[in-house]
């Protein structure tokens, strides 16, 4: 493991605003490396450690506290869904996004039921890589535009039609904001939508996510499909 950030976790105060901080797992040594160099090329991200498997990445969240995990799937011994469940499951700030070769139907399956808050192929181009983690650093989601479409269609028709659990339980506001994720806006773009402040719809997002369950903004999208609010 390459560790950017120093000894210890990250400590009040030592975090310039707006500054985004990554760790990056994969098991190539190359391609750890091209994707430090790429996300480092810009001033607003910060890679503060570089990991090989998934062990490693689970470490590496509990010492440095990072805003994104930027993780491959296939490695060596733990692989990068589970990490992303463990790491997830700890409760903290850090939100992940899956990057890696393969697009196979199980695989994105795997990670957004993990909880992955995005989905890139290795094929992204770096301004695409830089905008990705930023915006899952924000807090909304990303998924690569070759498998959208195709992940909610199969999602949907995999299960047989049925109540939301928790959906009762929303305000009328909150219904809203769940359809508009289920059409894959933004924070900003839901508060243009609603007329109201980016930070109330992030709240409204937040709790929306905890009433029904959910971990990302994709399994939102999904459970909207599936009430037919989209």
């Amino acid at each position: 493991m390459i560790d950017n950030d120093g000894p210890g976790p990250r400590r009040a105060g030592e975090t310039p605003a707006g500054l985004v901080r990554v760790v990056v797992a994969d098991d190539q040594d190359a391609v750890r490396t091209g994707l430090t160099m790429i996300l480092g090329a810009t001033p607003d991200i910060k890679v503060v450690a570089e990991v090989g498997d998934g062990d490693a990445a689970v470490r590496a969240v509990a010492a440095h506290a990072p805003d994104v995990v930027l993780m491959d799937i296939r490695m060596p011994g733990l692989d990068g869904i589970e990490a992303t469940r463990r790491i997830l499951a700890a409760g903290g700030r850090t939100q992940v996004l899956v990057l890696t070769t393969f697009d196979l139907d199980e695989l994105v399956d795997g990670a957004l039921v993990a909880g992955a808050a995005g989905f890139l192929l290795k094929s992204v181009d770096a301004v695409r890589l830089q905008e990705g983690v930023r915006a899952v650093a924000r807090g909304d989601g990303v998924l690569a535009p070759e498998i959208t479409r195709r992940v909610i269609t199969r999602s949907i028709g995999a299960r047989r039609p049925a109540s939301v659990p928790g959906l009762d339980d929303l305000t009328a506001r909150e219904t809203d904001v769940l359809g508009g994720l289920g059409r894959g806006l933004s924070n900003a773009e839901l508060a243009a939508e609603l007329v109201i402040s980016e930070a109330t719809a992030k709240t409204h997002v937040s709790r929306v996510l905890a009433k029904l369950g959910l971990r990302s903004r994709t399994q939102a999208a999904i459970a909207a499909q599936e009430a037919g609010l989209v």
